[in-house]
C-alpha cells in the first residue's frame, strides 16, 4: 500500500479534532511535572485515508513543545488515527496497545512506557488517593 506523507498546519486539513485538541492540550499545558525527569523526543506517525499525519513531542525536563513535524525523533509511535483516539478517551491504554501490536514503536523503549503519563485514565476511574480520601477503599 501507498501512503501519501502530509504535512499538516493546525486548523486545517482531514485531521480529527479529538487528535488536535489532544496535542494542543499537551502543548498548553507547557510544563508538565509528571515528565520533570523526562528529556528526548517522541513523533507521532498518525494513519488515515492512506495519509500520514506527523507530530513531534519534544520534552525537556517537564517542558513540552509540540510541532507537525517529520523529524528524527528518540522513539517513533505508529498508531491509525482512530486507535489513537481510543488512547485519547482514556478507553485504550498505550503499554497494553503496543503488547497486542495496536500500536508500533522504534526507538527508546521508556518512551513507550511514558505514554501511560500522556493519555486521560479510563472512563469512571479516580485516583487511588481520592478514592481513599472517599471512603471508597473500605469495606
Amino acid at each position: 500500500m501507498l501512503l501519501v506523507i502530509r504535512r499538516e498546519i493546525r486548523g486545517g486539513g482531514a485531521m480529527s479534532e479529538v487528535t488536535r485538541r489532544f496535542f494542543d492540550e499537551l502543548e498548553r499545558h507547557g510544563h508538565e511535572r509528571v515528565l520533570r525527569k523526562t528529556t528526548g523526543t517522541l513523533r507521532f506517525d498518525l494513519e488515515h485515508n492512506d495519509e500520514i499525519d506527523h507530530w513531534l513531542v519534544e520534552i525537556r525536563g517537564g517542558a513540552v513543545r509540540v510541532s507537525q513535524q517529520n523529524s528524527d525523533a528518540d522513539a517513533v509511535i505508529r498508531s491509525d488515527n482512530a486507535f489513537f483516539e481510543r488512547m485519547v478517551r482514556g478507553e485504550a491504554k498505550p503499554l497494553p496497545a503496543w503488547l497486542r501490536n495496536d500500536i508500533t514503536s522504534e526507538g527508546k523503549f521508556r518512551f513507550v512506557v511514558l505514554l501511560e503519563r500522556l493519555f486521560a485514565p479510563p472512563p469512571g476511574s479516580r485516583h487511588p488517593r481520592l478514592l481513599a480520601r472517599q471512603g471508597g477503599g473500605r469495606r
